[in-house]
């Protein structure tokens, strides 16, 4: 039996859990203490436990990461397995799309509380600061495994992991093509995120790339041997989509007899370069009625909006922010274009591409060469070349690739294949340290 003191503030939790030889009893001890008592029964359904998987992100924001995150858990949840979502900030758009049954653990400490209070880089502080309640939290939980779920958070897992000194293995699922989202940030700080990276990816027992791009890339600029890599696409598709790209959307720019409209979706950030995917539309207005959408938000969406007025095409761009229901936007748009500079796994060319929409992108490390099939299932060109951007799009509105091929290719990224992969890399994850 092991006591031990959670977070030292009141927690009313769970009565009495029963699964797979482990029976859990959270009892509140008075006012600042929640002790949680739990005895392994070894010989009670040996071999068939189904063992608790430990998930770390920063928060439920919007984003793609955060989103495939809360699939996988969903994922993990319904073949019986116990997941822990660790968070630090608990609160967003998709605070309400934990799955039932996923267990959301909410790391607290003055570090943390003060990190966030600081208004430069708060997250990143956060994060940071995140190191000793993670590493207690290894050590009290000892989960069968830990995967940190999204680049940003995988130092202070590493860290945490290294910290901890207990035999839980160490996975990684990075998700952005590591040399080029380093020289994006910022050509002074490229040699020391190398470093850095070459260090902790290191400390991994395991990591899972989400496209070969990016595996090539960590196998390249790290020590991290090619049989401790494995590449698994994210989970994407489902066989929902195609009703909820026929849910009802009133906007009058998809009303019969208007204009094509291009889609764009993805937060507005560097990585994502919108100047180039601006300019293209422009050049396709210069030739044809179009209207241009961009779901999404960031620091970069009023740059982008005053982009649109010195290209003279601000009455055709609508930029309506974030978006809880892409798909019935997918569904209606003659195109999605992808204008990134550079990617890990762009889900968002999956779920146009489920949704029967006709897809353009950029070449960019890494992702859409291997969705796309090197160009097979929608046009490829160079990055940050506006005018071959702009020729592809209105190739593709003039000669669009059938709805039914494209929605075939869709579910060659199922969200059942992928974890059938993760779970397979999960569980056969030992740690070496």
């Amino acid at each position: 039996m092991i006591c031990y003191n959670m977070m030292n503030r009141v927690e009313l939790c769970h009565a009495i859990i029963a699964t797979g030889g482990v029976i859990a009893v959270r009892k509140l001890l008075g006012e600042s203490h929640s002790i949680i008592m739990t005895t392994r029964i070894n010989n009670l359904n040996k071999g068939k436990s189904p063992g608790r998987l430990a998930i770390f992100i920063y928060g439920l924001s919007g984003g793609g990461a955060t989103r495939r995150t809360i699939t996988l858990a969903q994922a993990f949840v319904e073949r019986g397995y116990l997941v822990d979502l660790i968070v630090l900030n608990p609160k967003g758009p998709l605070e309400d799309q934990v799955p039932a049954g996923v267990e959301l653990v909410v790391l607290k400490s003055v570090g943390i509380r003060l990190a966030g209070a600081l208004k430069w880089r708060a997250r990143r502080n956060q994060i940071s600061a995140a190191v000793p309640a993670l590493s207690r939290y290894l050590r009290q939980r000892r989960p069968n495994v830990l995967m940190s779920a999204a680049n940003h958070v995988h130092m202070s897992a590493a860290w945490a992991h290294r910290l901890a000194k207990v035999p839980v293995p160490l996975v990684l699922r990075v998700s952005t093509h590591l040399t080029r989202s380093i020289k994006g940030e910022g050509h002074h700080e490229r040699p020391l995120r190398l470093w850095l990276a070459r260090c902790l990816y290191g400390w991994a027992d395991s990591i899972i790339a989400v496209a070969d791009g990016i595996a090539e890339d960590i196998c390249e600029y790290t020590a991290v041997p090619k049989d401790r890599i494995f590449t698994i696409y994210n989970p994407t598709y489902t066989p929902d989509v195609s009703a909820k790209a026929a849910a009802p959307l009133d906007h009058p720019w998809f009303a019969p007899g208007q204009p094509p409209v291009l889609l764009g979706a993805g937060r507005f950030a560097a990585a994502k370069d919108y100047p180039t995917l601006l300019k293209a539309f422009a050049r396709v207005r210069a030739q044809r009625p179009a209207r241009l959408i961009i779901l999404g938000k960031g620091k970069r969406q009023a740059d982008i909006i005053a982009l649109a007025q010195q290209l003279g095409v601000a009455g055709d761009v609508e930029c309506p922010g974030d978006i809880d229901k892409p798909f019935r936007w997918m569904g209606r748009a003659s195109v999605l274009g992808l204008s990134s500079a550079w990617e890990g796994f762009p889900g968002v060319l999956v779920e146009a591409m489920a949704c029967g929409c006709p897809v353009v992108s950029t070449d960019c490390p890494s992702g859409p060469i291997e969705i796309l099939d090197r160009g097979a299932y929608g046009r490829l060109v160079t990055p940050g070349d506006d005018e071959a951007l702009s020729l592809a799009i209105q190739a593709t509105l003039d000669a669009p690739r059938t709805s039914f091929r494209l929605q075939q290719r869709a579910t060659e990224f199922s969200v059942d294949r992928a974890v059938d992969k993760y779970l397979e890399v999960l569980l056969n994850t030992s740690c070496r340290s």
